[in-house]
């Protein structure tokens, strides 16, 4: 997990009076995916804190279990309530995933919630046929690394896929995280957060098929679709996602400061 970053020169004060982002990964990436978009706040004086989630980055060779995705989540939401200033929340595919369910777990935690790439609900036989595939790519002699670096450098520019590389790939996740996402119900959770949610999609994104169910569950939400890009949102056009995140920033965290 990275910790803060705030602003150089006024990091005591924004530490005290400015919400914090928690940026959540997805699947076999790492915190490192999200460097433009630390860079980015950071130059605004934002603290933010990109996590990793069990099993992945930092804390590759650990098993990965939706209790410990919860109990990292709500460890970095713990840890950014300085001032009891609510915090941000930015999950993209599995973190979108993680970020809804455990939003809808915590009323009042955070002050929003953007949940990127994470559009179709999950449902047992979709996991199970995931699961079939990821055991195939799996017993591959090099657990599916190359096929993975592949597809990255393939549908993400230069930069965007070193980001996503930087920390790892988490090979051996893939059947716990499929396993572990059979209870998650995202439009039950979302029916259940009292906070601004963003949705954003990539035009060309498999992973979008109930976009409309998901923005129908949510009391305060707005949904983004990205024209002409693929499912890796933050890193193909890091500038766009950029943009639309600070959007949600502050009209969520407007919204708070006023409620």
């Amino acid at each position: 997990m990275t910790g803060f970053r705030p602003a150089s020169r006024m990091s005591h004060y924004y530490r005290r009076v400015t919400a914090a982002v928690i940026l959540v990964h997805g699947l076999r990436t790492s915190a490192t995916m999200w460097r433009h978009q630390v860079a980015a706040l950071d130059a605004r004086g934002i603290p933010t804190m990109a996590i990793d989630l069990p099993g992945h980055g930092g804390r590759l060779g650990e098993r990965f279990t939706l209790e410990g995705a919860h109990r990292a989540i709500g460890d970095a939401v713990a840890s950014a309530r300085e001032s009891n200033v609510r915090p941000y929340l930015c999950g993209f595919s599995l973190g979108g995933y993680l970020a809804i369910d455990w939003a809808g777990a915590h009323r009042g935690a955070i002050s929003g919630l953007l949940a990127a790439s994470c559009g179709t609900e999950p449902n047992r036989l979709g996991l199970g046929v995931w699961r079939v595939l990821a055991r195939g790519i799996h017993a591959l002699p090099d657990r599916g690394r190359a096929l993975n670096d592949f597809a990255v450098r393939t549908f993400v520019p230069p930069s965007g896929a070193a980001d996503v590389l930087a920390g790892g790939v988490a090979l051996e996740v893939m059947d716990d995280v499929l396993r572990e996402l059979r209870p998650v119900k995202p439009t039950q959770s979302l029916a259940r957060i009292d906070v601004p949610v963003v949705f954003i999609n990539g035009q060309l994104d498999h992973f979008r098929l109930h976009a409309s169910r998901y923005l129908a569950a949510t009391s305060h939400g707005r949904l983004v679709t990205m024209r002409r890009t693929t499912h890796m949102v933050s890193v193909v056009r890091p500038e766009e996602f950029t943009r639309i995140l600070l959007e949600g920033y502050a009209e969520a965290t407007t919204r708070s400061a006023v409620a």
